[in-house]
């Protein structure tokens, strides 16, 4: 089973706002999903990001793969570099 970290497309129409899961990557992108581990919101300025940042350095070890956007949302946010640190800082 592949694992993906991506987001759930909640909110009105013309109104989108997203939560951040991990999911099964064959389920779709509205559909059902393993955890939830964050929000983000585009309409505010700035956008509005909230991470459970444990939970997703527990689902980065343990192999998941976030999608293209996610990963940008979370190198912005400083996760991505923490996962490269923790995980090649072993050696």
């Amino acid at each position: 089973m592949s694992v993906k970290i991506r987001l759930k497309r909640m909110g009105s129409k013309k109104r989108p706002f997203y939560r951040i899961v991990v999911a099964d990557s064959r389920s779709p992108r509205d559909g059902r999903f393993i955890a939830n581990v964050g929000t983000y919101n585009p309409l505010t300025n700035p956008e509005t990001v909230t991470l459970k940042e444990e939970e997703i350095m527990k689902w980065l070890n343990n192999g998941a793969q976030p999608s293209d956007t996610v990963r940008n949302i979370l190198s912005r946010q400083g996760v991505m570099k923490k996962f490269h640190e923790a995980k090649y800082s072993k050696k």
